[in-house]
């Protein structure tokens, strides 16, 4: 079965971090629609000062956020005594868990193109051990599709593998069509799935959907997508749906309001990293 656009969520310009201009797609209004996919934000400038003020040094818990470049440059260092970079075209995996402290410094560049997504953990697996990885692009297979390339940043497309988190299956693909192009993805039928416009527009299950918007799909197996007016760059990302109740404070999600409340109180008495 097709699926179909059944809402479609434009972004609006925000300021987060020290000072970071971006835009907000996804946020507390989408969370029960595009559940498990909580927060999508995306970079898009040519002004530095836009965006090398970065992020300071800030807690997570509960989540897994994954920030990809298509153009530009990110540092990652955190409380683990991890520190690593990634560069166009690569991705950030950090698994928060039970709990973790980073920053995300980034550097001048001509563009800075990419976003951030924040992907929810399983109510059982929310206090899991933290992690961080780094997929290069080495990683990433680059697979030629009829007029474009589907860059497979973790999941599977086909018959080829690319990485797998360790909580809730991703499939995340970046995706460059041609103007003209037409391409038909198979998804899992049950999964929540989205199409993120991160440059051009697209037509999308025969919707046009603008450029920085989130459009959200229907139940199906089948989802197609054409680059109608321009050579367009996609991401397509599809997990499985949690329907698990939501308590989220600023970086912290968890389950209930007791849960927030006790990983607020373990911040201010500096035992947040000690579970």
């Amino acid at each position: 079965m097709e699926r179909t656009v059944i809402q479609k969520v434009q972004g609006m310009p925000a300021i987060d971090g020290a000072g970071v201009h971006l835009v907000r797609v996804l946020g507390r209004g989408t969370v029960k629609s595009f559940d498990p996919f909580l927060m999508l934000d995306s970079f898009d400038s040519q002004n530095p000062a836009d965006y090398t003020a970065g992020f300071p040094m800030h807690p997570h818990r509960g989540i897994e956020t994954i920030s990809f470049l298509s153009q530009g440059g990110m540092t990652h260092s955190d409380s683990l005594g991890f520190e690593d970079s990634i560069t166009s075209g690569e991705v950030q995996w950090m698994t928060a868990g039970s709990g973790i402290l980073h920053e995300e410094k980034i550097p001048a560049a001509p563009r800075m193109l990419g976003l951030q997504m924040w992907l929810n953990m399983p109510e059982k697996d929310k206090m899991s051990k933290p992690s961080y990885k780094a997929i290069k692009k080495e990683e990433i297979k680059e697979i030629p599709i009829e007029g474009g390339t589907l860059r497979l940043l973790a999941g599977d497309y086909k018959e080829h593998k690319g990485y797998k988190g360790n909580y809730l299956p991703l499939i995340y693909y970046h995706i460059l069509l041609n103007k003209g192009a037409e391409l038909t993805l198979d998804v899992p039928e049950d999964y929540t799935a989205f199409v993120f416009t991160l440059l051009g527009n697209a037509e999308v299950a025969g919707n046009k959907v603008n450029e920085k918007t989130a459009a959200l799909t229907s139940q199906g197996d089948t989802l197609t997508i054409k680059a109608p007016e321009s050579d367009i760059q996609i991401m397509f990302a599809a997990s499985k749906k949690l329907n698990e109740s939501v308590a989220w404070g600023g970086p912290i999600v968890m389950n209930t309001e007791d849960e927030l409340r006790q990983a607020f109180a373990e911040l201010r008495d500096g035992t947040f990293l000690d579970n």
